[in-house]
């Protein structure tokens, strides 16, 4: 039983993973849709990595024992191989591409999508290495070649430029101790017919989410110590591996800040927590007309347009709902863009066309409205001095009310998200859409609006889709002030 690089990496987050995936993995769940876009989009950014370098030799999508023998034959050439395989005593690696060094040395360098650097792209290389080296090669530097987040798009992508090589072979020192002893115990747990048992811990969620989490965290109950706010999780399960499970539970001399206290006395005594000072303050300094406005964005790797960087914030879609009164009417506006241009200026226009001058502005979580509404000013400056002498001064933060527990309803977990928050507080839920949140919308978006072969009858759909979650986004908000209005009344 093989030993790759990928079941490495899962060992070193947990014990349990590797066995089920080696052993019995069909208890691993399919990837979701948004985890099987990450994949195609890591795919595609390798693809374009090899761009980088002439004359490349491609061994991507050979079977196994094809690959390995190309990759002997590729090695003669002495020319960048892309996708070499190479095993040996039951270690396999392939790694992204083996650049030529001077005589018979070799770079590895391996692609990433990220903009930097991370701890668990170390150890990858740490792998590698330690695998090429077992099989004769001789292995100058180790380079992570990571996405230049500082690139601007200028008329076509241009790979030199997208990408940033650096250097990490002095951190192969660190990340390769104790390589030898821990892949001798992965090959014999792998090997063991009995599963080893393991605990929950911070490595459930560290470097990823483990892909087990639902089935280990089963027998965590309700109101436990990691639903207290913002509480460190490290400090979460050392109360948890202390027998301390439930929040009722936490003994009074443990140190908790004010909300977690809060939370501490609902889980005793039930209830929620209702500050109707902080409450009626917020909702005194809203201005009528209210504006509840919600965006959506799409943030692709590779910058669609001219004068945009990997992973900058593409508006497509807003949702508007406007009360001229307390629980007055309600006038909805939508805007979703069509076509494959640019949809920022029209977004932005929709924006000034509809939220006229006077009046709250009001959002959920604040920072990122502004931040896409300001990315989009300094792209078209026709909107700068609109938005900042008469928007920016008018906006208002629903979310202020949840995170400094103005209120707090146990069913909100630990979270002052709006999706947490909506069904605490209405019968609105966001259970049984068929877009429910906003990684699977922006996808959708994409998906539809820049991938070839879509029916217009599939496009329609998940158009149909679109709206409806994006305006469920901002009756949310208002049936949330609406709540919040008849708490200070009672």
């Amino acid at each position: 039983m093989l030993l790759t690089k990928s079941n490495y990496l899962l060992g070193l987050q947990c014990s349990k993973l590797l066995w089920v995936a080696k052993n019995d993995k069909q208890r691993i769940p399919e990837p979701d849709k948004i985890a099987q876009a990450k994949f195609t989009e890591g795919n595609i950014i390798g693809v374009l990595a090899t761009k980088v370098f002439e004359q490349g030799i491609d061994l991507s999508g050979l079977d196994f024992n094809e690959n390995l023998d190309k990759t002997k034959q590729a090695l003669k050439e002495r020319k960048p191989i892309f996708e070499a395989g190479f095993l040996v005593n039951d270690l396999f690696s392939r790694g992204d591409i083996l650049f030529p060094a001077r005589e018979d040395e070799w770079d590895i360098i391996e692609v990433k999508s990220a903009t930097q650097v991370k701890e668990v792209n170390l150890y990858d290389v740490a792998f590698q290495k330690y695998v090429y080296e077992k099989a004769g090669l001789k292995i100058r530097n180790c380079i992570l070649m990571h996405v230049n987040n500082q690139y601007v798009r200028d008329g076509g992508i241009e790979p030199s430029e997208l990408f940033i090589l650096a250097d990490v072979t002095e951190k192969m020192v660190e990340f390769s101790e104790g390589i030898e002893e821990r892949i001798k115990e992965m090959l014999e747990l792998i090997k063991s017919k009995e599963k080893p048992k393991c605990a929950i811990g911070v490595y459930c969620s560290n470097p990823y989410d483990c892909a087990l989490k639902d089935e280990c965290w089963r027998g965590v109950p309700e109101e436990s110590v990691f639903e207290f706010y913002r509480m460190f999780k490290k400090k979460c399960f050392e109360l948890y591996s202390e027998g301390i499970c439930c929040m009722k539970d936490v003994p009074e001399d443990i140190m908790l800040n004010d909300k977690q206290k809060i939370q501490r006395r609902l889980a005793c005594d039930g209830g929620k927590h209702m500050d109707k000072l902080g409450i009626k303050n917020f909702l005194n300094n809203l201005k009528y007309p209210i504006y509840y406005l919600d965006f959506e964005t799409i943030n692709p790797v590779l910058p669609k347009f001219n004068g945009m960087k990997p992973y900058q914030r593409i508006p497509f879609q807003f949702s508007l709902h406007v009360q001229d009164k307390p629980n007055g009417d309600l006038k909805h506006v939508s805007f979703l863009a069509e076509g494959v241009s640019d949809p920022r200026p029209k977004f932005m226009q929709a924006l000034k066309d509809n939220l006229a001058d006077k009046g709250s502005i009001l959002v959920y979580n604040q920072s990122f409205e502004k931040g896409v509404m300001n990315e989009c000013s300094d792209a078209l400056p026709e909107f700068k001095e609109w938005y900042e002498e008469n928007i920016l001064p008018r906006i208002k933060d629903l979310w202020d009310v949840f995170r400094n527990f103005y209120y707090y309803d146990p069913r909100q977990k630990e979270s002052a998200s709006i999706k947490y928050v909506l069904p605490a507080m209405s019968d609105l839920s966001y259970s049984d859409m068929e877009i429910g949140n906003g990684a699977l919308a922006s996808l959708e978006y994409e998906r539809i609006t820049y991938e070839e072969n879509v029916s217009d009858k599939e496009k329609k759909k998940v158009r149909d889709a679109l709206e409806k979650y994006c305006e469920l986004d901002t009756l949310a908000e208002v049936e949330i002030v609406k709540g919040l209005g008849e708490v200070v009344e009672k």
